[in-house]
């Protein structure tokens, strides 16, 4: 199983940027559906971003579209959420997650559905405020 360590977050203000990684170790992550969720303090777990194992597979929440990019990169075996014009209501826990899928069957839509996804980091905290 590939293991999964975040890192990137921080303090910003509306308006500023952050890039979070996500870096494997143990396996090649190129060989998995990645994905980044967020918790809020009292809110639920939700899917903000996932990549396929073909880079053009990309789905995002509806929020964050058009703000956020993720992608990943082969040589550090790490996968990226770039998230520009960051709002308050982005604060919450990053978390990223994998999943093996040799058959690419995870696109589109099903790259935000947590029941897929089994292996877990252990979350990097972001925080927007003025």
């Amino acid at each position: 199983q590939v293991q999964l360590v975040e890192s990137g977050g921080g303090s910003v203000r509306p308006g500023e940027s952050l890039m979070l990684a996500c870096r494997g170790s143990g396996r090649t992550l190129s060989h998995y559906a990645t994905a980044w969720f967020r918790q809020a303090p009292g809110k639920a777990r939700e899917a903000v971003a996932g990549i396929g194992l073909s880079t053009s597979s990309t789905a995002y929440l509806g929020s964050v579209e058009g703000r956020f990019t993720i992608s990943r990169d082969s040589g550090s075996n790490t996968v990226y959420l770039l998230m520009n014009s960051l709002k308050v209501e982005d604060t919450g826990v990053y978390y990223c997650a994998a999943v093996h899928d040799p058959r690419q069957t995870v696109a589109g839509a099903t790259l935000l559905d947590p029941s897929l996804y089994h292996t877990w980091g252990q979350g990097t905290l972001v925080t927007v405020s003025s």
